[in-house]
């Protein structure tokens, strides 16, 4: 199979969220054949290039998934086996990126605040990011203030996800951008803050970076950062 078949069929399983030839596609024909992970392979047993992978079949992918969501034409399990394609194929691809030398899109960290105990979105998020080739950490939930800053400062966390759902714990986000600041490390962290009980009121409010309503406009949000550092 010739180079870029390969990366076109990466691509088309991503956006059919076929993670292994086990997996079932939205089109019948694909059924039985190889998916994500096991073409991933085959490119990286062809020589091609990881990077190439990435934005020539992943990100693409993803882009036209996040379009297809957007539009009500993918639902979440749609969009999140895609998601869950596309991490396989990043975590394949992990040692030879390491390898080659070539750097994450960025380090970030996701959390839910103090109180809350809710994880559906955050998950959702921490998938979608992988997929798009970030180092992604995972704090948990209902984790206090202090913990979330100490992760900032040792994980050099460059962009903070902070979730929360009730309208009684969307206070901890406030909290911790304050916490931030006076740790000294405001000006080296963006936050994104999400989650039913936030708005992008909110987030002007208590000065976080950027209101996501969902994982994908969490990436929007992050590629907008490293645009404004390159040119700024």
């Amino acid at each position: 199979m010739a180079n870029e078949d390969i990366i076109k069929q990466i691509k088309e399983n991503i956006i059919q969220g076929r993670r292994n030839e086990e997996d079932e596609g939205i089109e019948e024909e694909l059924n039985g054949t190889p998916g994500v992970e096991e073409l991933t392979r085959q490119a990286v047993e062809a020589g091609i290039n990881p990077k190439e992978i990435i934005s020539l079949a992943i990100t693409p992918g993803m882009e036209i998934v996040g379009a297809k969501y957007d539009t009500g034409e993918y639902f979440i399990p749609d969009m999140l086996a895609s998601a869950q394609a596309a991490g396989a194929a990043m975590e394949i691809l992990k040692p030879h990126l390491e390898k080659a030398k070539v750097a994450s899109n960025g380090i970030v960290a996701i959390v839910t605040v103090k109180d809350d105990i809710h994880d559906i979105g955050k998950n959702i998020v921490v998938i979608l990011l992988k997929g798009a080739g970030y180092e992604v950490h995972d704090l948990g939930i209902d984790v206090p203030t202090e913990k979330i800053v100490e992760e900032v400062k040792s994980r050099g966390i460059e962009y903070l996800g902070l979730s929360a759902l009730l309208t009684s714990t969307m206070t901890r986000m406030k909290e911790v951008i304050d916490a931030l600041k006076e740790a000294g490390v405001r000006d080296k962290v963006k936050v994104m803050i999400g989650g039913a009980a936030v708005s992008e009121d909110y987030a002007k409010e208590i000065d976080a970076d950027a209101y996501c309503a969902d994982g994908f406009q969490a990436i929007s949000a992050i590629s907008d950062f490293r645009k404004s550092v390159k040119t700024g």
